[in-house]
């Protein structure tokens, strides 16, 4: 939630925190960057999507993932190629995140010529979707992309199955987390997502991923993109030899290559990296993978 990010980030400022890997939430991370950037705090945020965080001409803000522009142009040019024909239904959790991805892939597949038969928003946190499962179901829609996080699409996977819809789940990198086949059940075969190549593939992680697995965690998701985000800052600190913040920023916005868990990265002026990938996944037997 935004008002617990920022008592967190007003935490660290008091603590004299200089350097935030953070937020996850785009949400999160857009209040609290204004915060930091008085204060004079640096912020990479491994998993915050939406195009705003970096739009605001800030000199502090930099993420290690994607932007929902390019994340929502890949899944509506998919559901072009695939569902044309098709009934579809967008759904989304309200949130900077959630909607402002929702409306990416619909803007992509609206002008790939496939128009939505649905649109509905949804309360995050809510527990009971059978009122939109009985829209869907009237509507006869055939897939559903949703914009949000891994314990709402969940929910909805559930009841959809529950009231026999077998609608497929389209979404995004808001559900990487293992927790999402917990809550939906085997009836999340054959969900979709977007998300970037898995960083615990790519041979540059290796090493981390070993260390990572060797103390019994799974680093998925977005954990890489994280520790990725603590490389940059110890490269930047060197290659300066400063740990001034701002001399730290105008090093990473000079499109410097940094190496990393995930590969050679650098970012751009507005502080996003320079490399846009993002692929399809397909979940299966609670793990998902690259189709």
């Amino acid at each position: 939630k935004p008002e617990q990010g920022k008592a967190a980030a007003n935490k660290f400022i008091s603590d004299g925190v200089k350097y935030v890997i953070g937020h996850f939430n785009s949400g999160v991370s857009i209040p609290t960057s204004t915060d930091y950037e008085e204060s004079g705090v640096l912020q990479i945020s491994p998993a915050s999507t939406n195009p705003a965080f970096t739009e605001r001409k800030m000199w502090n803000t930099f993420r290690t993932c994607g932007r929902d522009d390019q994340q929502g142009a890949v899944a509506g040019d998919y559901i072009v190629k695939n569902f044309k024909g098709k009934k579809v239904a967008i759904v989304h959790d309200k949130t900077p995140y959630g909607k402002g991805l929702a409306d990416e892939t619909q803007k992509a597949m609206n002008q790939g010529g496939v128009k939505e038969v649905v649109y509905e928003g949804v309360n995050p946190g809510e527990k009971d979707y059978s009122a939109l499962v009985s829209k869907m179901k009237a509507a006869g829609v055939d897939l559903v992309y949703f914009g949000g996080l891994h314990p709402e699409a969940g929910l909805i996977v559930r009841q959809m199955r529950d009231q026999g819809v077998n609608a497929i789940l389209f979404s995004g990198d808001g559900i990487t987390d293992k927790e999402f086949w917990t809550i939906a059940g085997p009836g999340a075969a054959g969900t979709l997502m977007t998300f970037g190549p898995d960083p615990r593939k790519n041979p540059a992680a290796k090493e981390v991923v070993d260390k990572f697995k060797a103390k019994g965690i799974d680093p998925e998701g977005y954990v890489l993109y994280s520790y990725a985000g603590v490389q940059v800052v110890k490269q930047a600190m060197e290659a300066t030899k400063s740990t001034d913040p701002k001399k730290l920023a105008d090093y990473m916005h000079s499109g410097a290559t940094f190496q990393t868990v995930l590969g050679p990265l650098s970012f751009d002026k507005k502080g996003d990296i320079t490399k846009k990938d993002y692929v399809v996944y397909v979940w299966k037997d609670g793990t998902y993978s690259e189709l």
